[in-house]
């Protein structure tokens, strides 16, 4: 099987050197040109070099996730970048040493090479580093626009420069040109653990990874049964957690195919609320409860903010869009993962998950089409549970 290659787009800056900065970001499929993942990010008050550094490793960093085993090509505006991270030029600054030193240790020597580009060709990054320095002296955190897997058709049919204009247009609404057939996430929850029933915070953090109930075990076989019966399933993938491989596991027999194990939705790591109540956590720490159900920014002590969450299922999403276009996957994942994807489909505020009811095993299902519009066919469907 050969290599897989990706580029990097990269680019960053800052408001008053030093001042205000941020990177932007984006990885490209080398073959087909189309956007895997893109990110803008603020990093508080850096220099342009800083941020140009930081841009490198999130791209990097972004491409070991998709295939660890990767070639890459890094490309960035940044003649020192470039020059320093091909071992022409000294990097005499400690901030950079430290930098270059992370940017090395994600690829082995010899699997990333760095290319200049003129700024123009870098648009696409330089405009998700303005928009994060944007959202940031608004107080906001940056939000992609549309979905990266979005830009496969523009990124096969255009030049480069023709996508970094189009990606700044909003997906459009409504009606329009058929679009052929979308790639379908049908999202199961998995079935219930022994902390199900007395509704306790289990996410992925304190050690614990519960397995499935004997009526959680049940319900994952007739969801599995549901599924079979409909035929249209192509490929499984699941959260690495016990109780959703537990489920993705019966469903794979079924259908006769394998599991396809993905990091980025696996649950929430609640930290030092896991295991507990509602009422427990309440109890004991209440101001950070209230700051938690206030914004996604805030975290549980020792845990993940859903801003993080909503980070990596992003980018979970995409991977499985570039990987079966057009296809019908089931992802066996949990809670939060299905509310952040319904969420980001009806481009809602995350203050909407809260007003979202999830049953175990459970199925969701979205279409995903290729312009970045997404269509809600199916929430919370448990009729296969009846008895």
């Amino acid at each position: 099987m050969s290599t897989r290659r990706f580029i990097v787009e990269a680019d960053g800056g800052s408001r008053g050197n030093p001042g205000p900065a941020a990177f932007g970001a984006l990885v490209r499929d080398a073959e087909s040109g189309e956007v895997l993942w893109e990110r803008g990010e603020s990093i508080g008050v850096a220099t342009n070099n800083v941020a140009e550094y930081r841009g490198v490793l999130a791209g990097l960093s972004a491409v070991r996730d998709l295939d660890p085993d990767a070639r890459v090509e890094v490309r960035a505006d940044s003649k020192l970048v470039v020059e320093q991270m091909s071992g022409r030029w000294k990097i005499k600054h400690a901030d950079m040493q430290d930098l270059a030193a992370q940017v090395r240790a994600v690829f082995p020597a010899g699997r990333v090479t760095y290319t200049w580009v003129p700024r123009e060709k870098n648009k696409y990054a330089d405009r998700l580093a303005n928009e994060a320095m944007d959202a940031a002296a608004q107080g906001r955190q940056w939000e992609p626009k549309q979905s990266a897997a979005a830009t496969s058709a523009a990124a096969a049919a255009e030049s480069p420069e023709d996508i970094a204009d189009a990606k700044s247009v909003p997906p459009p609404a409504g009606w329009g040109p058929d679009l052929g057939t979308p790639t379908t996430l049908v999202l199961l929850r998995h079935g219930e653990t022994a902390l199900t029933p007395q509704k306790r915070f289990s996410g992925s953090g304190g050690g614990t990874d519960p397995e499935l109930s004997e009526h959680g075990l049940w319900q994952a076989e007739r969801a599995a049964e549901f599924l079979a019966s409909r035929g249209t399933v192509q490929a499984v993938i699941s959260s690495p957690l016990t109780r959703c491989r537990q489920t993705a596991d019966a469903a794979a027999r079924r259908l006769g195919l394998q599991v396809r194990v993905e990091e980025g939705f696996r649950e929430t790591d609640f930290g030092a609320w896991e295991g507990l109540t509602f009422g427990e956590v309440r109890d004991r720490w209440p101001d950070e409860l209230a700051a938690w159900l206030d914004s996604p920014d805030a975290a549980p002590p020792g845990g993940e903010s859903f801003t993080e969450v909503t980070r990596r299922v992003a980018v979970a999403r995409d991977k499985v869009l570039a990987r079966h276009p057009a296809k019908t996957v089931l992802v066996v994942t949990h809670v939060t993962p299905i509310k952040t994807l319904v969420r980001l489909a009806l481009d809602a505020p995350a203050q909407s998950m809260f007003r979202m009811e999830l049953s175990a095993a459970a199925i969701t299902s979205i279409n995903w089409w290729a312009d970045g519009n997404a269509s809600l066919r199916v929430f919370n469907e448990t009729s296969h549970l009846r008895p």
